[in-house]
């Protein structure tokens, strides 16, 4: 994919692209976590994923590596919308835990939960491309997410996809919350600064 497209356009077509690409690499999220470098993922103490919908990368083997090989000192968190509007809140998340549908009926940990702040998030995506740009559903949660957070503290940001759904340049917006690295089931690439 060459040309570039206004956003709206853009993401009909890569939900499409995504769709057909879940049912051609269904072992996509087995595959990027062989493809992680771990032991650059040892210094973050609250990792952020996800509960994937639809067709989005299952962060699952991701994260459940990253917190295996740093035990005893990760946790996990998961986002939970409260409206429309606000940035996502993170929760911390231990697999037994029982999930409650946020404000768009994602699961999500419960309001018993204590709140954190990650400092690793693993974003699921539409697009990317190798400048860290990154193409979501179009809501900006994540954008307004990862600018609160950033404010605080450093916050390195991993988007997970299909390799094909790289584009040569995401069109940004001066809003819009860049990548730090990308993995895929080919690669993992971290993006220069």
């Amino acid at each position: 994919m060459t040309e570039l497209l206004d956003k709206s356009a853009l993401r009909v077509r890569l939900r499409a692209l995504r769709r057909r690409l879940a049912d051609q690499v269904p072992d996509v999220a087995e595959r990027a976590a062989r493809r992680l470098p771990l032991s650059r993922f040892s210094r973050f103490s609250v990792v952020g994923a996800y509960c994937p919908m639809g067709s989005e990368v299952d962060p699952t083997p991701i994260l459940r590596a990253i917190l295996e090989f740093n035990a005893g000192h990760a946790k996990a968190a998961l986002p939970v919308a409260v409206d429309r509007d606000s940035p996502l809140k993170f929760r911390l998340w231990r697999a037994q835990d029982v999930l409650a549908p946020d404000a768009f009926g994602i699961p999500a940990p419960p309001a018993s939960a204590p709140d954190v702040e990650p400092n690793l998030v693993i974003t699921p995506l539409l697009g990317f491309d190798r400048k860290g740009g990154r193409l979501g559903q179009g809501a900006g949660h994540y954008d307004r997410t990862l600018a609160n957070l950033r404010a605080v503290r450093p916050v390195f940001v991993l988007g997970l996809a299909f390799s094909g759904q790289e584009v040569e340049a995401v069109p940004m917006d001066p809003h819009d919350q860049r990548l730090d690295a990308i993995l895929t089931e080919t690669e993992f690439m971290e993006v220069a600064r």
